[in-house]
């Protein structure tokens, strides 16, 4: 993160996309700009992933993957800059709440159906143990 005293240097998604080879590759993560140009052959996981992500958004990716303490900070030393003010907004993706209903439902289901499955053999326990009577 830049000092106070320190002017950030803003760049533009079209300026960024620009950067997706292996002359230049330029990442965005939770809006900054990031060269990883130097960094493709070391990275743990591949250059490909690296390139899949050059001249994009890659914080989903990047958070997804659980990336170590390590991994974190050493890759602030590959910030240079930010994404302009006036295209974050781009950045945003929209909500799917079809997505996250389905995500709702299954939550609940996954309790409620067991549940019920319990209680129904519970019944059945008892209702077998009453005729042995």
């Amino acid at each position: 993160m830049p000092n106070m005293s320190e002017t950030v240097k803003y760049h533009t998604l079209d300026e960024i996309k620009k950067h997706n080879h292996s002359k230049s590759t330029w990442i965005i993560l939770n809006h900054r700009v990031y060269d990883v140009t130097k960094f493709m052959e070391e990275h743990p996981g591949g250059e490909e992933v690296l390139r899949e992500q050059a001249g994009g958004d890659a914080t989903e990716t990047f958070e997804d993957i659980g990336h170590s303490t390590d991994a974190r900070i050493m890759s602030k030393s590959f910030i240079i800059g930010e994404v302009h003010p006036n295209d974050v907004p781009k950045l945003q993706k929209p909500i799917d709440t079809n997505v996250s209903t389905i995500d709702k439902n299954s939550s609940w289901s996954n309790w409620i159906i067991p549940g019920i499955s319990a209680i129904i053999v519970a019944l059945m326990y008892r209702l077998y143990m009453a005729q042995e009577v």
